[in-house]
Formats: C-alpha cells, sequence, structure tokens
C-alpha cells in the first residue's frame, strides 16, 4: 500500500499539471486554513488581555515572519531542487538534496537564534514597540528561542511536498494548529502565563509537529525518498543552488516583515498604537482570503520544479497560466464572503471590555483591505513559479517591487501627502501589490517563453 501511494504521488507531479496543482494544492489550503486559524486564535485570545498585548503582537509578527521565512525558505529551496532531480529521474540526488536541506536548517538556525536573542531589544525599540515593550518581551524571547523547531519544521514539511505527499504535510500541520488553538486559553488565562502562554502554547505545538515528521522520515521510513544518513554525500554545489532559491524566499519573508514595520510606523504616526491592533487584527482576517493562493502557489512550485526538471516547457506554461485563473477565482469569491461578514468578523476580538473599542475600526478596515486579495493572484503565482524552476532572485526582484518599494510608497503618498489617513494606507497597500504583480506575470510570462526556445533547440533533432 506505501508503494503504491509513493508512484501514485510520483506520477501526479509528472503528470497533468493542472491535476497536479488541484490534488497539491487542496490538502495545502487545508494546511494553511489550520495556520491562519492558530494565528487568529492567538490575536483573538491575546486581545482579551487589551490593545497593548494584541499590538505587541503585531509588533512581533514581522519578526515572526522572518522566523517563519528561515524554514520555509530552506524548505522552498530543498522543494525545488528535489522536485528538479525528481523530473529529471535522479533518484540519488533527490535524496542528498533533501538531506542538504535538513544539515541547513541546523546550521542557520543556530546562528540566527544567537543573533535575534541579542539584538531582540534594539530591533523592537527601532520598531517603536514603545508602551507595548513589556509585552512583546515577554512573548518574543520564549519564540525565538526555539527558532530551531519551526526552521525544521518548514525544511521537513516541504520533503513531503517535493514529492507530492501532501496528505502527511497536511497532518503534520494540523497537528501543530490543533494543538495550538486548545493549549492557548489553557496557558494564557488558567495557568495565568499571560501573552508567555501565547508563545510556550506555539512552541509546544509546533515540536509536536516536528516529533511526527521525524517518526515517518527516519522511524516508519515509507517515503519516495530515502533519507538514511548514508545517501548523504556533501556536494557544495548542492547548498548553493539550494541557497538559491532559500536566500532569496527567506529575503522575501524579511521584506515582508520590513514592510510591515514601515506600515506599522505609518500607522502610529497616523493614529498611535491602536491604529496598529487594528490593522494586526483586520489583516489577520483578509489573510483568510489568501490561504487559497498560497496552497496554489505552493503547489505550483513543486509543479513548476518537476517541469523544468524534465524540460516540459508546455507544462511549465499550463502550471502558470491554470494557478492565476484558480487564485482569482478563490480570492475573488472569499473576498466577496469576508466583505460581507466584516462586522461580524469584528465582533471576534471585543470579547473583553479591554477590546470592545476595537470591532467597529477593525470591521471598517476589513471592508478596504479585502481589495488586497484581488489584486495578488498574478504576482504571486509567477514568484512562486520563478522559485520552482530554481530562479528564486528574480522571485525576491518582484516581491521588492511590489511590497517593499510599491506599498510602502503608496502608502505614504495616499496617507500623508493626499491626507487620506489611515485609509490611504490600506490603498496604497492594494495599489502596490497590483501594480508590482502585473510587472512579475509579464516578466514569468516573458521567461516561460525564453524556456520553449531554449527547449526546442535543444531537444529538436538537427537535420544533416
Amino acid at each position: 500500500m506505501a508503494e503504491d501511494n509513493k508512484s501514485e504521488n510520483i506520477e501526479m507531479i509528472t503528470g497533468d499539471p493542472k491535476k497536479a496543482i488541484i490534488k497539491l494544492s487542496i490538502p495545502m489550503m487545508v494546511s494553511m486554513l489550520l495556520i491562519m486559524l492558530y494565528n487568529i486564535a492567538d490575536s483573538i485570545w491575546v486581545a482579551g488581555l487589551g490593545a497593548d498585548a494584541l499590538a505587541a503582537i503585531g509588533f512581533i509578527t514581522p519578526l515572526f515572519m522572518v522566523l517563519v521565512g528561515l524554514g520555509n525558505g530552506i524548505g522552498a529551496g530543498a522543494n525545488s531542487l528535489i522536485a528538479r532531480y525528481i523530473g529529471a529521474k535522479n533518484y540519488k540526488q533527490a535524496n542528498n538534496a533533501a538531506l542538504h536541506g535538513i544539515l541547513l536548517s541546523v546550521i542557520v538556525s543556530v546562528i540566527f537564534t544567537v543573533l535575534i536573542e541579542v539584538f531582540m531589544v534594539p530591533i523592537l525599540e527601532f520598531m517603536g514597540a514603545g508602551n507595548t515593550m513589556d509585552y512583546a518581551m515577554s512573548y518574543s524571547y520564549i519564540i525565538f528561542g526555539f527558532l530551531f523547531i519551526f526552521v525544521y519544521s518548514g525544511v521537513a514539511s516541504a520533503i513531503f511536498r517535493s514529492e507530492g505527499d501532501m496528505r502527511r504535510a497536511t497532518i503534520a500541520i494540523a497537528v501543530t494548529a490543533i494543538l495550538n488553538i486548545i493549549l492557548d486559553p489553557i496557558f494564557i488565562y488558567i495557568l495565568n502565563l499571560g501573552i508567555a502562554g501565547a508563545a510556550w502554547a506555539t512552541v509546544i505545538s509546533a515540536t509536536m509537529s516536528c516529533v511526527v515528521m521525524s517518526y515517518w522520515i527516519w522511524g516508519k521510513r515509507d517515503l519516495y525518498l530515502d533519507l538514511s544518513f548514508k545517501n548523504f554525500d556533501y556536494q557544495s554545489y548542492i547548498m548553493l543552488d539550494t541557497l538559491q532559491v532559500a536566500i532569496p524566499s527567506t529575503l522575501e519573508n524579511i521584506v515582508f516583515s520590513a514592510l510591515a514595520i514601515i506600515i506599522n510606523s505609518m500607522l502610529v504616526m497616523a493614529d498611535g498604537t491602536t491604529a496598529v491592533a487594528v490593522y494586526t487584527a483586520s489583516m489577520r482576517i483578509v489573510q483568510l482570503a489568501m490561504i487559497p493562493l498560497i496552497g496554489i502557489g505552493t503547489a505550483l512550485l513543486t509543479v513548476a520544479g518537476v517541469a523544468f526538471g524534465a524540460h516540459n516547457h508546455e507544462n511549465l506554461k499550463i502550471a502558470h497560466s491554470y494557478s492565476i485563473k484558480l487564485g482569482f477565482l478563490v480570492s475573488i469569491s472569499l473576498g466577496i464572503v469576508i466583505y460581507i461578514f466584516s462586522s461580524q468578523i469584528a465582533t471576534m476580538f471585543a470579547y473583553t471590555s479591554a477590546s470592545a473599542s476595537l470591532a467597529p475600526q477593525i470591521a471598517d478596515a476589513i471592508s478596504v483591505l479585502t481589495l488586497f486579495v484581488l489584486a495578488i493572484p498574478h504576482g504571486i503565482m509567477s514568484s512562486m513559479m520563478f522559485q520552482g524552476v530554481g530562479k528564486g532572485v528574480y522571485s525576491l526582484l518582484i516581491t521588492l517591487l511590489r511590497s517593499l518599494i510599491l506599498e510602502s510608497v503608496f502608502a505614504y503618498i495616499l496617507c500623508f501627502m493626499f491626507g487620506w489617513g489611515v485609509v490611504g494606507i490600506y490603498i496604497g497597500i492594494i495599489l502596490g501589490c497590483f501594480v508590482g504583480g502585473t510587472i512579475g506575470y509579464v516578466w514569468a510570462k516573458f521567461f516561460i517563453r525564453k524556456f520553449r526556445q531554449i527547449s526546442i533547440r535543444k531537444y529538436t533533432p538537427q537535420k544533416d
């Protein structure tokens, strides 16, 4: 039975790209939904401690994105390389690439744990944490002290995805999400640990997920890949190839974090730390509609990697176009639902007297920021396609242009130069995302066309 499942997974990712994207993305959507739900659960439970505690989560979230980005970046690099080796039918190097990814997770997590812990205070001061500093410190030292758990989890999950095994990748994430949702109120209120309790709940739940995945990899040992350490053969070019996607992918998360810091700073200048609390809560809700996009994009990464490794330009073209169409269809539908029920959703953050005043502001923010999900599908799919084919730098450049440059510039102009205030920041983020994504889409189409020309020249028999 295990052999049949492994064979079906490989046939899926090397076959019809449309079917592969659907089959890979649906479990990933479930996974991302669970992750988003436990992030929202964090915000909801922490909101009961007051606006300052919720704002502290808003200040820590950009740094946590960097933390998650480390694992996801290395995972994306390993996923891309493993998928390309599977497409090229090089089983030995696929195993070796996965083991190199795990080694990288150990090295990187040790280095960044030290750096983040040492410079935590000046980072938070630079971000303008202000009177939320005590809350932010209590949460951040715990979360960042266990960096390896999150980095390794991202890499291990990517290994399962790279061979098309989304079922177990989803189960591992479900363990984290469900356990975290259960532990949050226990640690925060019953054990009276406050915001530190939310951090401990996150760490413990992520650890259990790592235990489950490690058992499947080295205990049960029924993956398509064989990650026995005897198969490890250190090769610097594998490290470099993985890092060509991992570093840009990680930097993309740093870009998102830098953007969040910039947006938070603008919000503080425009309307104080309460505006940060409102934005943090509303974006957590709006990001629910982005879950399908992340799921489809992650599926595209694997399918694009396999197609590129097999030199199948037609599958690469189909996968890119289909993922964008699917992304727009789903995000529009979910965006409408969130917009209609924005007021009801906002009341989730108003269950105590300390947070009741935030509900109307959160509802207003959601109604505007819902447009964000309509601006992002073509850009995010183009970035994920580039990661899949090993062109991580291209993906990074799209993200830099879209997020750090255009979103922040448009937000600043509309807020301060046009005098639109907080709403101007929201609209600027949406407009910058759409314009930057459109540029990325055009670039991706040009790359696929060039890849087709190269493949035809290389693999078409020449006449004498």
